[in-house]
């Protein structure tokens, strides 16, 4: 199989920011009108009151102290608690098309490549905005690319996932180059009115570009020496949002079709897996757990990324060995491990090796190791 590389990375941020002090008075608002409005029943005991949550406990829970979305004013506000974004009609461009674009654009520049360069989109991502047509197909159309283009969906280890089938495409000749593109609008199924979970995401696009090494120009590449997939179903992350249902009228609008975790299980079950994953794959490289210079890891949780360094390595990681950009952008979904690939990479010497890995819902997890060059 001939080499291929990753020639460029790109990123785009939201123009809003949310700190954990403004989330908290939203919430906090929230449940105190909750409590009012339900004092009786409450006091019957028919209603459970609502807890407030703090500043502290979510950054104690996950790291997070700041996330980037699409529109804040209709998440902060307590009787709403979701974005306020109006539908655009079928001649406009998509909102994750637009997001697209932009991360694509940051990509292809840093790989000194155009448009002309590239014969495949994937739009790689947990959720998309519709069914149809595929938002991989809108963007190609968009950026003006030749060749074709389509959608997956492996949560939030879409990106590595993505990343692979592009290594395929690129090493079986059906494309020169490919852009895998991860448009994450993860506010859209954030449920606001959770006290365990409404903390946890925040909106960003990231775009890779993975070409063969022997005709790569970029001055940032990355050999990807070896990847490697897994799935394991399980329930203890999931969503059941679907055009199924307006089949059952009694479930629309009900909180298990938005975001729900069993969080202690997946902390418990998730950690263990991606650590060995990584080994594997690192092994199956050719390579030693000592000779890796940098994990960029999924961003979910920073304790989850705190576990799995410690067990990779036997000791507490460095900063520089597992970069964190959770604090700020919180949990992306497949974006998170690219975000922190795009912002972490070019103090890395040639030859370094590193690994991108990313694990969430599914069970999924994705590993790639690569090689400065």
């Amino acid at each position: 199989m001939k080499p291929v590389v990753i020639s460029g990375t790109g990123l785009f941020t939201p123009p809003y920011s949310i700190s954990n002090d403004e989330l908290v008075t939203a919430f906090n608002a929230y449940v105190e009108l909750h409590n009012q409005e339900n004092a009786e029943a409450i006091a019957a005991g028919e209603v459970t009151a609502l807890e407030p949550s703090s500043s502290g406990f979510i950054e104690k829970a996950s790291g997070i102290k700041s996330r980037y979305v699409m529109e804040k004013e209709g998440i902060l506000d307590p009787k709403h608690m979701t974005s306020r974004i109006a539908e655009r009609g079928d001649d406009e461009l998509s909102l994750q098309a637009e997001m697209c674009v932009a991360a694509a654009k940051d990509a292809l520049a840093r790989a000194g490549r155009v448009a002309a360069d590239i014969d495949m989109v994937l739009v790689a991502a947990s959720n998309m905005q519709r069914a149809y047509p595929a938002m991989a197909v809108e963007v190609q159309e968009a950026l003006g690319i030749e060749g074709y283009g389509f959608d997956m969906n492996v949560a939030c280890s879409s990106a590595t996932f993505g990343i692979q089938t592009a290594m395929a495409a690129v090493q079986t000749g059906q494309a020169r180059a490919v852009l895998v593109l991860n448009p994450e609008i993860t506010s859209g199924h954030l449920n606001f009115r959770d006290r365990d979970s409404h903390f946890i995401f925040g909106d960003a696009c990231t775009a890779i570009v993975v070409e063969a090494a022997e005709t790569a120009v970029s001055e940032h590449q990355f050999e990807i020496l070896d990847s490697k997939l897994k799935t394991k179903f399980s329930n203890n992350i999931r969503n059941n949002f679907g055009f199924m249902n307006r089949f059952d009228e009694s479930g629309v609008g009900q909180a298990d079709k938005l975001f729900r975790q069993q969080g202690r299980k997946v902390f418990k079950e998730v950690c263990p897996m991606a650590a060995e994953m990584i080994k594997e794959t690192v092994e199956a490289a050719g390579l030693q757990i000592p000779q890796v210079s940098r994990y960029w890891l999924h961003q979910a949780n920073l304790n989850m990324n705190l576990l799995i360094a410690r067990t990779l390595l036997g000791r507490d990681a460095e900063p520089n060995e597992a970069p964190v950009i959770l604090d700020t952008y919180a949990n992306t979904s497949s974006a998170g491990s690219i975000i922190a690939f795009h912002k972490y990479q070019d103090d890395l010497p040639k030859g370094a090796n590193g690994v991108i890995c990313s694990f969430g819902a599914g069970y999924s997890i994705g590993c790639v190791v690569v090689r400065k060059k």
